[in-house]
């Protein structure tokens, strides 16, 4: 059976009868659990690179057995993954990395994907929160915390939905996997590594914050490294040498104009955002001592990349900008800036609107909350590249605003969680097709 068959398959609107055992299904999506499996879930750190995001999948391996999953846990092999030509890249250091896959169903039907990551980014200040960003906090209809939006809402929300099929007797002729991902904030090392395992599926959708819209398309985002030369002397004779800041003033500008140019005609999935292909320099260092001309500046940064733009397209946009400031300059034409790619390497991603996987996620939204969910683009990067690439047509669909992710006081409202979990309830028994119902 095809994905492209499926759609024959699919409800429409609220026409229709739902598939055997399904209204009991939706019915046993438990507001209370999600809330303190999200709880559970932010009290526990997994920050990206560090020890909790290992302990954080043999927790969540207990938890899918705990539903009747047959699991896969295993530790990734880094040297043999990070040495393949095509790892997407990798910025936080680890020692260890572990890939985890839960799987409930049969094996006459398709394979339905649920792919999340359950890495963190560092919770920055704590004077900048108003709740303790590891205490999972529910105030005022939202559960805050560091991760909560992004994205353990959407990992909980996954695992709840394969829970209240299974304790509605429901049995799939295909089967549900989830996969529970390191490493997405810093390039995708996980699900670089679960793919290469040869987990694979029909149909992916990844629970990333979209408030529960419908993502078919991600942009993509390069980090890079510019060093950027001088030369020293002594304060007092500063015009004796060369500011390497002001020089890097010269390409700051140019990177500038780049960005206004790669954003001048965006895609229309893109339309919503003033700014979709952002080109942004998050780090400078410059200098070792207030009395010396600094010698060298170094800046780190990152390059959005277009929907459907080549990798190294967009590399050579910007090192043929930073090559024409160096061009145009005496001392950079004899010194040129060094342009160094790093850490994680984003390509861009889609799937048409039209595919199955977004008419099925589409359908089954509508089916259950009433018109079908905008369909748009994003300009930031995700692991859906690397599922499409790998023959699994995805879709992004979860939630929590993204706006509320990485920043202090993240959040998500808990009625989405419930919206979302229904949704992906309908969609894996609408995909996968039920075999049968247990009967007591």
């Amino acid at each position: 059976m095809t994905t492209e068959s499926l759609l024959a398959s699919v409800p429409v609107q609220r026409s229709g009868e739902l598939p055997p055992g399904v209204a009991d299904a939706l019915a046993g999506v438990d507001e209370g659990g999600l809330v303190r499996l999200v709880t559970e879930l932010v009290q526990q750190p997994t920050t990206t690179g560090s020890a909790g995001e290992s302990e954080g999948q043999h927790g969540l391996e207990a938890r899918m057995r705990a539903i009747g999953m047959d699991t896969d846990l295993w530790s990734i092999d880094l040297p043999s993954t990070t040495g393949d030509p095509g790892f997407p890249g990798m910025e936080a250091p680890r020692d260890e990395a572990w890939g985890l896959v839960g799987e409930w169903g049969g094996s006459s039907g398709p394979t339905v994907v649920l792919n999340g990551h359950v890495d963190v980014v560092p919770a920055g200040s704590p004077d900048l929160w108003t709740v303790d960003p590891w205490a999972g906090t529910v105030r005022d209809g939202r559960i805050y915390g560091r991760g909560a939006c992004d994205m353990k809402a959407g990992l909980a929300c996954q695992l709840m939905a394969v829970d209240a099929l299974r304790r509605s007797g429901i049995r799939l002729a295909g089967r549900v996997q989830l996969q529970s991902v390191v490493g997405e904030e810093d390039g995708g090392l996980g699900t670089f590594a679960t793919l290469r395992r040869g987990h694979t599926g029909d149909l992916a959708v990844v629970c990333e914050p979209t408030s529960g819209r419908l993502v078919t398309a991600t942009a993509g985002a390069l980090t890079f490294r510019l060093t950027v030369p001088g030369r020293s002397v002594h304060a007092s004779m500063r015009r004796e040498g060369v500011d390497a800041v002001d020089k890097y003033l010269l390409v700051h500008a140019a990177l500038r104009r780049l960005e206004a140019e790669r954003n001048r005609d965006a895609h229309p999935l893109m339309a919503g955002y003033t700014l979709p292909y952002p080109l942004s320099v998050g780090t400078l260092r410059a200098g070792d001592w207030p009395s010396s001309v600094p010698d060298v500046l170094v800046a780190e940064g990152r390059l959005g990349v277009a929907l459907g733009e080549p990798v190294a397209a967009a590399r050579d946009a910007l090192e043929r900008a930073v090559a024409e400031v160096c061009a145009d300059d005496a001392f950079l034409a004899e010194n040129p800036v060094r342009v160094e790619w790093f850490g994680g390497q984003f390509a861009s991603g889609s799937v048409e609107a039209s595919a199955p996987v977004a008419q099925l996620v589409s359908s089954a939204h509508a089916r259950l909350h009433g018109d079908r969910p905008p369909v748009l683009g994003v300009p930031y990067g995700s692991d859906q590249r690397l599922l499409t690439g790998g023959g699994i047509p995805t879709v992004l669909y979860g939630p929590g605003d993204v706006r509320h992710a990485h920043a202090p006081d993240e959040s998500v409202p808990v009625d989405e969680l419930v919206r979302v979990t229904r949704t992906l309830v309908l969609l894996i028994a609408t995909a996968c097709g039920v075999a049968q119902r247990r009967t007591s």
